[in-house]
């Protein structure tokens, strides 16, 4: 027990002082190796197990690959393709937005990336057609985390490593999800356009212009197309894929829309590289620390526990998503997945529910916690485009923080949202 108490408190003082989340998570593992009397080359053989892997590898090309796409003019054409659509309509460019972000969420794998490349283009767009400011700049932030449910998606890819189970199902299990929250979102946005008269362009659908949009967009459209359906096909693998995305995308923004230029890509590689090292710190850390945590039997205690309170899956369920929810807040949401599902994972398991099922539940979580204050990522990204401070950013997003959270206990009350599609492959 002293060592439980050593690892989590040490955690705990770290966060309360700011120790970056990855020298948090380390620090602890380190007192609990030495409060345990356990050999100093556990946490290095943790630490480099966790990276050495096929699948762990696509995780800096998926970050390259979105903002390889991000600078390569694939967003704006997106945004052209969903505003022939819906632009019109009341609302459109909130709804506009929403549907830019779900597309563009299929090709970068990253929510941030997801609000910055739709957001620079949209929330300008929607102030100027009469939206306020929060509102605009919170739709971008919430609309955003589809980056990480719309398959494909860097924190399904962290929770299949954690917890051993087909990054493949992961990413189908993301479309039954990713297709509630949009159509969510849209009816949200339309209501609060009507009641706060945000017109949209006036412009009745034209087949035409339609036709057309989507011509100029084939590239950016085949991607998710070349990146899923060579998952699926068994053409080749989630980080063959995440590579090939790379290409294509270099290729598609230098040589076929050429807004990418040569000069761009030594910010866009150091970018991502510094992106890539704070993931892998996260991974090798939490990793480490989550082996600890299975040695000294805590997901076993934290069983009785819960099992103490209730025995039936849903009320296990709804608690693990509030704790999701709360860790959210002062968390980054990498971490919470990498130390919370060895730690959970075999509790739920226990009572039948499914891994991909519990998978959607964690990534879910994360993607509320990134529009959470006082560190939600994606609040920050917007606030950056926005000129809004985080304070108001922080009032703004409230409806849509609500709106998730009845989202995610559908999800967790209707499994077969998650698992039906993984289930038919």
């Amino acid at each position: 027990m002293s060592i439980v108490v050593a690892l989590f408190v040490m955690l705990g003082i770290c966060l309360l002082i700011g120790v970056p989340i990855s020298f948090a998570i380390g620090a602890s593992a380190l007192v609990g190796l030495f409060v345990g009397d356990v050999p100093l080359s556990f946490l290095t053989q943790s630490s480099f197990t966790a990276l050495d892997s096929f699948t762990t590898m696509s995780v800096p090309f998926f970050i390259l690959a979105g903002a390889v796409m991000e600078t390569g003019g694939l967003s704006k054409r997106l945004i052209n393709v969903a505003q022939s659509v819906v632009g019109g309509v009341t609302g459109g460019f909130g709804i506009v937005t929403v549907l830019a972000c779900a597309f563009f969420a299929a090709i970068s794998g990253s929510s941030p990336a997801t609000v910055a490349a739709i957001g620079a283009i949209m929330i300008p767009a929607m102030v100027e057609r009469g939206y306020s400011v929060p509102v605009a700049a919170s739709i971008t932030a919430c609309s955003g985390g589809l980056g990480i449910i719309i398959p494909p998606s860097i924190n399904m890819i962290i929770y299949a490593i954690s917890a051993n189970v087909s990054v493949a199902d992961m990413f189908l299990a993301g479309f039954g999800p990713g297709a509630i929250i949009v159509l969510a979102l849209c009816i949200m946005i339309f209501i609060i356009a009507k009641r706060r008269g945000y017109k949209g362009t006036g412009v009745k659908f034209s087949m035409k212009s339609f036709l057309s949009t989507v011509w100029d967009a084939k590239w950016a459209l085949l991607a998710p197309v070349i990146i899923l359906g060579g998952i699926y096909s068994g053409w080749f693998t989630p980080t063959e894929s995440a590579a090939i995305a790379v290409v294509y995308g270099l290729v598609v923004g230098l040589f076929v829309y050429r807004e990418l230029k040569f000069k761009d890509l030594g910010r866009i590689f150091v970018e991502s590289a510094t992106t890539t090292g704070a993931v892998v710190i996260i991974l090798a850390t939490a990793t480490a620390f989550g082996r600890l945590v299975s040695m000294y039997q805590i997901p076993q205690m934290i069983s009785s526990v819960l099992f103490g309170i209730s025995q039936n899956w849903i009320v296990i369920l709804l608690l693990i998503s509030v704790l999701l929810l709360i860790l959210g807040m002062f968390m980054e949401t990498l971490s919470i997945m990498i130390i919370l599902t060895p730690i959970l994972l075999p509790l739920v398991k226990s009572m039948g529910v499914d891994p991909i099922h519990f998978g959607m539940i964690m990534v879910l979580g994360a993607q509320i916690g990134m529009i959470t204050p006082p560190v939600g990522v994606n609040l920050f990204v917007a606030s950056g485009i926005s000129g809004l401070s985080l304070e108001k950013m922080s009032k703004g997003i409230i409806p849509f923080v609500l709106l998730m959270c009845g989202l995610f206990v559908l999800i967790i009350l209707v499994p077969e949202i998650s698992t039906f599609i993984p289930a038919l492959f």
